[in-house]
């Protein structure tokens, strides 16, 4: 990272061949939507790139500050898609107004709701769920005790259970 501060453009490509598919699918994860994941991903990567000193290494993994920077810059994303949605969409025959709109909208209920949690629950609970790791991998990389981590996924588990039953009720 020391490299990249110093406008190193080799190291900035290792690190971006490194952290790539990890951005890319925790923007996934919270958009739904790969264009505007790869999107985020971009922007994601051209702010370290302009703003690598900004990294502390005392304060956490480069890891850690990559997705922050990334979960953040996809919530952005979709509230701003929230706000404006495009016009055309509610016309397009790709997008029927059937189930799968219920389940797409659900999914986008569930990534709002993980905006609404503590950054320290919403981060384990994306790690685990969307990205399918281990709480152990998730302890490892976030440089936890795994009972904190399991502590997290459980408490932000409760939160979202709480915030969305409302939700459940009105659907099922």
């Amino acid at each position: 990272m020391q490299r990249v501060v110093r406008g190193d453009q080799t190291a900035f490509l290792a690190l971006y061949r490194q952290y790539v598919n990890l951005a890319f699918s925790m923007a996934l994860h919270v958009l739904a939507d790969q264009a505007a994941a790869e999107e985020v991903v971009q922007d994601v990567f051209m702010t370290i790139w302009r703003r690598a000193a900004q990294f502390d290494a005392s304060r956490g993994r480069l890891s850690s500050w990559l997705l922050t920077i990334t979960r953040h810059r996809a919530i952005d994303e979709l509230r701003r898609r929230q706000r404006y949605p495009a016009a055309d969409s509610l016309d397009d025959p790709a997008h029927p107004v059937s189930g799968p709109v219920i389940n797409e909208e659900r999914g986008r209920e569930i990534r709002l709701a993980l905006t609404e949690l503590p950054v320290e629950q919403a981060r384990c609970i994306e790690l685990a769920f969307f990205l399918g790791m281990t709480h152990e991998e998730i302890a490892t990389c976030l440089e936890l005790p795994l009972g904190t981590v399991k502590s997290r996924i459980m408490l932000g588990m409760r939160k979202l259970r709480a915030a969305l039953r409302p939700d459940e009720a009105r659907v099922g």
